[in-house]
């Protein structure tokens, strides 16, 4: 009753996880795995591959590097996405995108229900120890989110049909779940689940390309960010937004993106209603001083240079 659509690169990764839904599922499944270790596509075109070879209502999208905790995972989901005004479930989520350029969550936002997380984290990248990631702001079994990670995620077939992943935008493998959650919660609600719970075995690799997928994402979406929800106050999100911004600028000028796109990426955000002069002008001075490595005193600067 379940399709598990896997992007798979690895036939060790993919056994293991293979086997692991085999021993945990506990309903009629199918696993579509794709390979996409030779000739790559984006992953966002061979999810949409798995959609349409898909032969059940209920879809699973997970990456092959996980290990499944929860035993009888596919009827729990399925009992979710019953509810109608559900359309997507996930193990980690924010309950705040920003309208500066970021992942799934706002590190810089103040607030308990910024994430909403069960997941054992294992780590490939880093010598670090695996440990149990239980971020729940409600203490209830589901939690309200904006955006989902994309580590595993349930949806209806009927929702990836009517909302594809973008494959003409986004090429690589990042982004996606950023792109598919803006794109579904026009809709339907988006949740996270602390009833199933797996082990991802790698921390993620958060470079250059994972940014420039960001950003590409945001230049689609800018115009409906922030997306959050109603537990987060107009003080946060300014206080936030601020921070946030200022991080990316300097994240950009590390990788060594041209004056021109750190420009053009500040001048995007401005497509928000959200963006008030008062904020636009802290973005920008800061983007001035920290290119042209000077102090501005002078804020009639800011209009000339405008």
């Amino acid at each position: 009753m379940i399709s598990i659509i896997i992007c798979s690169v690895s036939s060790e990764n993919l056994k293991k996880v293979t086997e692991s839904i085999d021993n945990t599922v506990g309903i009629r499944n199918e696993i579509i795995a794709i390979n996409n270790n030779h000739n790559p596509r984006g992953i966002t075109a061979v999810y949409n591959e798995g959609v349409r070879k898909a032969n059940y209502d209920y879809l699973c999208f997970v990456h092959e590097d996980v290990i499944f905790k929860s035993v009888d995972w596919g009827q729990k989901c399925i009992n979710i996405l019953q509810d109608q005004s559900i359309g997507i479930v996930g193990i980690a989520g924010g309950g705040y995108k920003s309208l500066a350029p970021s992942g799934w969550d706002c590190q810089e936002l103040q607030n308990p229900y910024k994430t909403s997380h069960y997941m054992v984290q294992g780590y490939k990248y880093q010598n670090k120890s695996d440990y149990l990631v239980n971020n729940n702001p409600t203490g209830e079994k589901l939690n309200e989110v904006v955006a989902v990670d994309g580590v595993w995620f349930c949806t209806r077939k009927e929702v990836a049909v009517k909302y594809p992943f973008d494959e003409k935008l986004l090429k690589g493998f990042h982004g996606y779940d950023i792109d598919f959650s803006l794109s579904v919660i026009q809709e339907y609600k988006i949740v996270v689940t602390f009833e199933i719970l797996i082990k991802h075995l790698s921390e993620g690799n958060f470079d250059k390309e994972w940014l420039n997928a960001i950003l590409t994402v945001h230049s689609k979406w800018n115009a409906h960010l922030p997306k959050y929800l109603p537990q987060i106050n107009t003080a946060e999100i300014f206080k936030a937004e601020k921070v946030a911004f200022k991080n990316i600028i300097d994240k950009m000028i590390a990788y060594k993106y041209s004056k021109k796109v750190i420009l053009q990426m500040i001048l995007n955000s401005y497509a928000s209603p959200y963006m008030s002069l008062k904020l636009f002008s802290k973005i920008y001075f800061y983007y001035l001083k920290k290119i042209l490595n000077i102090k501005i005193n002078n804020k009639k600067l800011f209009y000339q240079i405008l």
